[in-house]
């Protein structure tokens, strides 16, 4: 199958967005349903808050450190075996999960569980830009994003569901069978592609340094806001990150095939876009505190706080497939800036908690239809029309990877600054003010992106 081939609507073009879209889903289901879960967790195994803090952090790291491997892999080696690889991979670690005898089995299992899903969503993105035409590729890339909300709606539902009539276990069992049909259908229905001739060694100690820089910073920012380890471990962690990254920078430099290569980053373009990206990544993770501004504020029950935030998700799907839509007529410079421009207005307004209950869930639609627009297609588009084609994988695991960090800080910077400016709702009013000035700039920064000229056609095409 050549690249950018495959017409939309043909039997063959269903399958391979149904191969793509099934493990989107699957990975992105699994990240959404840990939450409900760990009440079950800490029963099961008589583990503390701590503790159970490891079954994020250890998806998190893991899903971070495979990601500009497994691009790279898939650059050097076609997309297919590494997809599928990465298919098997977080069946594997499902399976861990499910059969673990003791907690720490759980986190090795988390631990596999996200070095697949790490090579995933890039992936299947790079195979997107590889074997559909450009007039399809914003609309698929648009429905990737979609499918992650819509597992981040029906993952909770879905854990309470199962969890009520079986156990916590058949949560993780489910993804077998659904694996198992990604890569028979896989099989044949992703493209083939032909290894790259004569290839240098792989970059093991790009591979190496990385992970380490990458430990470093998941350090630092889950650590800096605890009050017992925090202020004791945070600085060298921090002081690491110093010197890693310049020392990640200079072997990369050297290298024969970069895992990373610098060239990337000397495009203007693409430094924007992946500033921008963290920038959405944190746009999306601030909305994770928006159910505490509800409770605080509202007086909304701690248990019915998840409904609080529907309204929300279901204008992030809205904005995701909408962007997807549009993003050939409108172009992804625009797309993007009415995007923070729908954050910086959304978070400002949630800033203000004096608007009764009605008001807030008002404020919080446009935050979802922000969030979907800036993680859907268009800055992923952008990195694959600016990135070189035998770089397009390596290119999309640094979207993800640049998203991964702006959730974290997000997460981190809201509940330091909550914390500083005061207890309760005050606190939070705060830190989304700040959140709302933080989008305005990305707003200003996503001007400098290059126009585009829309390609007129249906929107039923």
């Amino acid at each position: 199958m050549s690249s950018a081939s495959l017409p939309a609507g043909t039997p063959a073009y269903r399958r391979l967005m149904t191969v793509l879209f099934i493990g989107v889903f699957m990975s992105a289901l699994d990240t959404a349903i840990v939450a409900p879960v760990i009440p079950a967790l800490r029963e099961a195994f008589q583990i503390d808050n701590r503790q159970v803090g490891l079954v994020m952090i250890a998806f998190i790291l893991a899903s971070l450190s495979s990601t500009a491997p497994l691009a790279s892999l898939g650059d050097r080696y076609g997309r297919r075996p590494v997809y599928l690889i990465s298919i098997s991979l977080f069946a594997l670690g499902s399976l861990v999960i499910a059969l673990a005898p003791v907690f720490w089995a759980v986190v090795l299992g988390r631990v596999i569980q996200g070095i697949g899903g790490g090579g995933i969503i890039p992936t299947a993105s790079a195979v997107i830009a590889d074997a559909l035409p450009p007039k399809e590729r914003g609309r698929a890339l648009g429905l990737i994003g979609a499918t992650y909300g819509m597992a981040f709606v029906l993952g909770p539902p879905l854990a309470g569901v199962v969890m009520v009539f079986l156990n916590w276990h058949w949560i993780f069992l489910a993804n077998l069978p659904i694996a198992a049909y990604v890569l028979y259908l896989g099989a044949s229905a992703l493209p083939t592609q032909r290894a790259q001739t004569k290839l240098p060694p792989l970059d093991w100690r790009g591979i190496v340094v990385l992970l380490l820089l990458l430990v470093s910073l998941v350090a630092t920012v889950t650590q800096i806001g605890d009050e017992i380890t925090g202020w004791t471990v945070w600085p060298y962690t921090l002081a690491a990150i110093i010197v890693l990254l310049p020392l990640f920078i200079w072997v990369e430099k050297r290298a024969l095939q970069p895992l990373i290569p610098m060239s990337i980053f000397a495009n203007r373009q693409l430094s924007l876009t992946y500033l921008l990206t963290l920038g959405a990544g944190f746009g999306m993770g601030s909305v994770i505190f928006l159910t505490s501004i509800a409770t605080l504020a509202y007086g909304v029950a701690r248990e019915n706080a998840g409904f609080v935030l529907l309204p929300m998700v279901v204008c992030s799907i809205l904005g995701s497939m909408g962007s997807g839509r549009l993003l050939n007529r409108l172009g992804a410079r625009t797309l993007i800036v009415f995007g923070f421009a729908l954050l910086s207005v959304g978070y400002g307004a949630s800033a203000f908690t004096s608007m009764g209950l009605w008001g807030f869930l008002l404020s919080t639609m446009p935050v979802g239809l922000g969030v979907g627009v800036v993680v859907s297609g268009a800055l992923r588009t952008i990195a694959i029309d600016e990135a070189p084609l035998a770089q397009r994988g390596t290119a999309q695991g640094l979207i993800n990877i640049f998203t991964s960090v702006g959730t974290l800080l997000s997460a981190t910077a809201i509940g330091a600054l909550a914390d500083f400016s005061g207890h309760g709702a005050a606190g939070f009013s705060v830190a989304y003010e700040v959140v709302a000035v933080l989008m305005v700039v990305m707003l200003l920064l996503s001007l400098g992106l290059n126009k585009h000229t829309p390609t007129i056609e249906p929107l039923s095409a």
